[in-house]
């Protein structure tokens, strides 16, 4: 007898085949037929027309250190995602010495938006190397199937110490690296993950470990895959990497590289399809590269305290690390808001801020004689006052003690191009950052906005091409076996939605990260069913309570 039968659905392959309809069992948490089943099930659910497709496969994600005290990932399996590929960028937590972990958690709270309190509160640090953490995730099971990367700036930071942020490694430091790479590969991690994004910035305004990296350390890690023969490569491409000299370790390793974060920036429009078109062009050579796209508009809510946005800039740098008056004086200084003014006015290939004042709002002023600023754009209410925008933003910021919360549009906000983007033959829908910047966005829901946004309202691409986006084309780019299809003998991770209806909700801040730290989320909008490896962990009234955790640590990939 069958678990589960889910009878009369719009059964989406997630290969790109066309739509059909029939019904799917399930036994032993694999699929086990389709189209008209013969056998019985414990379980029956009658779809009456609802789509099943496989669960998404969220392949961007930070949940390394949330895992460690969430081991049901919240909130994105009740958002369709049945498998989270974690140590993206390169931000890892292992390898990591006990003496380093403050280290460790500090930089995550400056690259990656979380809260320092939350982190001390929550990590279980039962780990030093990467094999002993993925051991940690399979003894305490998890909601979602988890692959994992090695990440980059954790081994300069277990390798180097305090040189790690300062300068290149040598010789022997780098074949330390690769020898712990290769310890990870080994044990079950899905490939190496960097970045060399100048908005990625650790404590005290410090590059991340990574960026210190020079090409010849690059190509000896990333030739680390080859040595492994597994894995593959993926980094958040700052606008110095060349995309000829990844092909080129594309071409060295034999493995696959995966460019992120290609968004669209309004300022330079052309520069996204000119990284795809070289992405493509490399395939045809027959260096497998795919492009990491998102199918949301990058938005960040914040305050001056930690201004996200904007922390990537060079002109900047003066007061990353400060606090208190030390912050206050520099902010108000006109010599630093003229270098700000001045850096802006420049082109740039990519920065996440672009002097775009009209898609800059005031969300909540903390005095009351501001309140009528609430919702109006930094264009608008610099006019009035007859101000510089740069200048109004930083003195209203001031006035309010910093506490003043704004939200930015920074990239992605032209639909026409973003389509253009999902419909590449280069890329990847991706880059939800799950886990991390807690409290400026949450893109846990991605798959649900392209199925909503994309797929029914603005008929950008069908339901069959957003089910392979989100599901067979990454379990192919990262080998995932026997998942992101509905095939007999797959894994039974599923997503029954309705297409009529789905989407994400609006954001939400709750305050239930350890020491009470918040964070945004979004509700799922659509969703009557989610389920990893054939068990259910969601349905149409959210996450079931307490979450099982019938999720799998993936360790063996294909090739």
């Amino acid at each position: 007898m069958n678990d589960l039968l889910i009878r009369n659905a719009l059964l989406l392959d997630g290969l790109g085949a066309a739509p059909r309809r029939g019904d799917l069992a399930v036994r032993d948490g694999r699929i086990v037929e389709m189209g008209k089943a013969q056998d019985a099930a414990r379980e029956v659910i009658d779809a009456d027309g609802l789509a099943l497709m496989p669960g998404i496969i969220d392949n961007h994600t930070h949940y390394d250190a949330q895992l460690t005290w969430d081991p049901g990932a919240s909130p994105s399996p009740a958002l369709g995602v049945t498998t989270a590929v974690i140590g993206n960028c390169g931000f890892t937590i292992a390898p990591c010495r006990a003496g380093d972990r403050e280290r460790i958690m500090r930089n995550l709270t400056q690259v990656e938006g979380m809260s320092l309190e939350a982190l001390r509160a929550g990590i279980r640090w039962n780990f030093e190397s990467v094999p002993e953490y993925l051991d940690q995730l399979e003894r305490g099971g998890t909601t979602p199937n988890v692959a994992c990367f090695v990440g980059h700036s954790a081994l300069r930071s277990y390798v180097m110490g305090d040189a790690a942020v300062e300068r290149a490694a040598t010789a022997a430091e780098v074949a330390e690296m690769r020898r712990l790479l290769l310890e990870g590969l080994a044990a079950g991690a899905v490939g190496f993950a960097t970045s060399t994004s100048p908005a990625h910035n650790g404590e005290g305004g410090k590059p991340m470990p990574s960026r210190l990296a020079d090409e010849a350390e690059l190509r000896a890690l990333v030739g680390g895959l080859k040595d492994a023969g597994r894995g593959l490569f993926m980094l958040t491409k700052g606008g110095q990497t060349r995309i000829d000299f990844l092909e080129s370790l594309a071409a060295d390793s034999r493995r696959p590289v995966i460019v992120a974060a290609l968004l669209h920036n309004s300022t330079n429009p052309d520069a996204v399809f000119a990284d795809l078109d070289a992405i493509a062009a490399a395939n045809t050579r027959g260096h497998r590269m795919v492009g990491a796209v998102s199918c949301c508009p990058l938005s960040f809510d914040f305050t001056l305290q930690s201004p996200y946005p904007i922390e990537g800039l060079s002109a900047w740098q003066p007061a990353l690390g400060l606090r208190g008056a030390a912050f206050r004086t520099t902010l108000a200084d006109p010599a630093f808001r003229q270098a700000i003014r001045e850096e802006l006015a420049r082109p740039a290939v990519f920065r996440l801020f672009n002097a775009e004042w009209d898609k800059v709002q005031v969300v909540e002023c903390a005095r009351p004689e501001h309140r009528a600023y609430e919702h109006r754009s930094l264009a608008a209410l610099a006019a009035e006052a007859g101000k510089d925008p740069l200048d109004f933003w930083f003195d209203l910021a001031l006035a309010e003690n910093l506490d003043t919360v704004f939200v930015a549009l920074t990239l992605n906000s032209d639909q026409d191009a973003v389509g253009r983007m999902l419909r590449h033959p280069a890329s990847m829908v991706s880059l939800s950052d799950a886990g991390a910047h807690l409290t400026f966005f949450n893109d846990a829901g991605f798959g649900l906005h392209l199925l909503g946004h994309w797929v029914r309202e603005r008929g950008t691409l069908s339901l069959a091409e957003a089910a392979r986006q989100l599901c067979g084309l990454p379990a192919r780019v990262f080998g995932l076996r026997a998942r992101g299809a509905l095939k007999p003998g797959y894994a039974a991770d599923l997503l029954l939605f309705d297409p009529v209806t789905v989407d994400r909700g609006p954001k939400q801040r709750l305050h239930d990260l350890p020491a009470g730290a918040a964070r945004l989320v979004t509700p799922a909008i659509g969703v009557h069913g989610v389920w990893v490896n054939g068990a259910r962990v969601a349905d149409a009234r959210g996450p079931l309570e307490p979450q099982p955790r019938t999720g799998r640590l993936l360790r063996e990939f294909a090739a």
